[in-house]
């Protein structure tokens, strides 16, 4: 099914009695405003051909670049919206549906068997034959899913509101190098605090938690086609070379 941006899906897609509905989006997902957040009993796989989708949840941020998918299990409250030019398929799956899915939100590799088999199964009719052909395949899709290796593009984000600004501000300007001191200062803490909380709250020091986030940008840049050394001057890298260890 080619999704019609009139279509709530949220409401929609839960009052289908299948195990899985595909829908397709491509145009400039500019027009869209960002989604508002929602919830569907369906879990939702949603992978991107072309252009950059942001998923986020109350822990976390995903970043998801060409030929890559995130994972959001049923009944989770989300957010997702789109950067420019984009081409995607939004897959629904009833979580009883098979075995083995991730209970949480992650980003899955999508094997080129996966990727021909979503580009298929966007084709069907949403009231799909199930003891048919079309059932068969879509029973395979669900086995390839729950198969698909979890990989890490996810930006944990604080609950703290204060560490939350210091996210925000690292996401508006990533190629800021300003030292623990500074940022600390920016959100009114001390470095001390500022690390403790961190650890505590996301498990990672502040070098690591930017480091992250410097990584994910730039595999999402680079798997658009942007060069090694651009990306990052942009990121603030001081060669192209800290950046390739980096990201390696």
């Amino acid at each position: 099914m080619h999704l019609d941006v009139g279509i709530d899906l949220a409401a929609h897609v839960d009052t289908v009695p299948r195990d899985l509905i595909a829908v397709s989006f491509a145009g400039n997902m500019e027009r869209w405003e960002r989604s508002r957040r929602h919830s569907h009993q369906k879990a939702q796989l949603l992978y991107t051909v072309r252009g950059i989708i942001n998923c986020e949840v109350d822990d976390g941020i995903w970043i998801v670049p060409p030929r890559c998918a995130v994972w959001i299990p049923g009944g989770l409250p989300h957010t997702a919206f789109g950067v420019g030019d984009i081409e995607c398929f939004c897959i629904f799956v009833e979580p009883r549906a098979t075995a083995n899915l991730p209970l949480e939100c992650c980003t899955i590799a999508v094997s080129s068997l996966l990727r021909q088999l979503l580009v298929r199964v966007v084709d069907l009719p949403e009231l799909y034959e199930v003891e048919g052909h079309d059932g068969r395949l879509v029973s395979v899709v669900l086995d390839e899913l729950a198969a698909a290796p979890i990989e890490n593009l996810r930006l944990p984000i604080p609950e703290d509101p204060r560490l939350k600004k210091l996210a925000e501000l690292l996401l508006a300007n990533p190629a800021d190098r300003a030292t623990l001191g500074v940022w600390a200062a920016r959100v009114a803490l001390s470095e001390r605090s500022l690390s403790r909380m961190l650890m505590e709250e996301i498990g990672m020091s502040f070098g690591r938690w930017r480091r992250q986030l410097h990584v994910i940008l730039a595999l999402q840049r680079l798997t658009a086609g942007e060069s090694v050394q651009t990306v990052a001057h942009d990121l603030g890298y001081e060669s192209a070379r800290q950046l390739c260890r980096d990201v390696s």
